[in-house]
This record gives C-alpha cells, structure tokens and sequence, in this order.
C-alpha cells in the first residue's frame, strides 16, 4: 500500500483509516516491506521526513507548509503507551 503524488489525506479519519490499512499492509505482507521491524521503520520514518522537501520537489510540489508537526509527534510518542 503506498501512497501517489496525488494522493491527500483530508481528515483525521482519513488519517486514522490510512494507518489501519498500513497496519494491515503489515500483516498480510510485513516481510516484504524493507522496513520490517520498529527500528528500522522509526529510522526510515526520520530520514524520510528530513528528505521529504526533495521527495516533493522530485513531483514539482512544495512540502505543505501547514503539516501539524506536533500532532504527529504526539500520536507517535502516545503510540508507545496507549492500549
């Protein structure tokens, strides 16, 4: 599962739906993912986003200046502790 260029997530429960299918991506097919352990995933996760300006200049966009950096921080760090 990946997403295009063109593809946005509007909403919280677009967002929420998004990772529930990349959970299942995981378990159907976790193996092939080049990522598959929470490390190198956390890892790639950062290195990713440090790159993203050129990912989005690759596809002639600009990174979204009004991405919600703390909100996405907070999801991951509450990941860590709610059940």
């Amino acid at each position: 599962m990946s997403l295009t260029p063109d593809d946005e997530i509007r909403s919280r429960a677009e967002f929420v739906v998004f990772v529930q299918k990349l959970r299942q991506d995981f378990e159907r097919q976790g193996d092939a993912w080049e990522n598959n352990t929470l490390g190198d995933f956390l890892e790639a996760l950062a290195a990713w986003v440090d790159d993203s300006p050129g990912w989005y200049q690759n596809f002639g966009e600009e990174l979204p200046a009004g991405g919600d950096w703390t909100f996405i921080a907070r999801a991951l760090q509450a990941a860590t502790v709610y059940e």
